[in-house]
């Protein structure tokens, strides 16, 4: 499946290290398209698609994450999206959460494959991890929503983490419900997806 000419296609620019994220990230697609075979890591599997919302979605925030010194990627799932930042950010140390134990294998054969020193990947639960690494961004993208977010990590936004939030554009009804937590929510972001397939808000909440 041609992965890197829609990733070539779709990708910015200006993006750091973009001919290694083309590469790299063309690679992860295929050995989640083999894994895809006997378990189910996604139903994003054509190209155009992979490209979009698996790759292009995670690394368009880049430059929300490029001062911290650690991030946690809570519920990583098959890698995003914490692989294709990982990429465009080698400065930056990130830890890929997964705690159904299957993907979490999955995902670390992949990082030792794909040669990505900055990158440990730990089959537990995310909110134990935060409070041992104590994070500077955790980041989460489609896992729960915001009020179970806010739940989950309450320990370690008191202690100076910063969660960064991938989400759709409908997104004014979990913060609706996410006000009984006493932090400060700001939009940092708002864009387009390539090819009409959506947009996406990012967000920061922190005490």
């Amino acid at each position: 499946m041609e992965f890197a000419s829609e990733l070539a296609r779709v990708l910015p620019e200006d993006i750091p290290h973009r001919d290694l994220l083309i590469e790299k990230s063309a690679a992860h697609l295929s050995l989640i398209l083999r894994a895809n075979e006997h378990f189910n890591l996604t139903r994003i599997i054509s190209a155009p698609e992979a490209a979009i919302k698996h790759v292009f979605d995670s690394v368009a925030p880049w430059r929300f994450f490029a001062s911290a010194r650690r991030v946690l990627d809570a519920g990583t799932g098959a890698g995003f999206p914490g692989v294709p930042l990982s990429v465009v950010l080698p400065n930056v140390r990130f830890t890929l959460a997964e705690s159904t134990q299957k993907k979490a294998r999955f995902v670390d054969s992949a990082v030792e494959s794909l040669h990505l020193p900055n990158v440990e990947v730990l089959a537990d639960r995310a909110e134990q991890i935060a409070l041992a690494q104590r994070p500077d961004i955790i980041t989460a993208r489609a896992v729960a929503p915001i009020h179970r977010l806010l739940d989950l990590f309450a320990k370690p936004l008191k202690q100076g983490a910063t969660l960064i939030l991938y989400k759709g554009p409908e997104v004014e009804a979990e913060l609706a419900d996410a006000r009984r937590h006493r932090i400060k929510v700001e939009e940092l972001w708002r864009y387009e997806l390539p090819d009409g397939m959506g947009t996406r808000v990012v967000l920061a909440l922190c005490t």
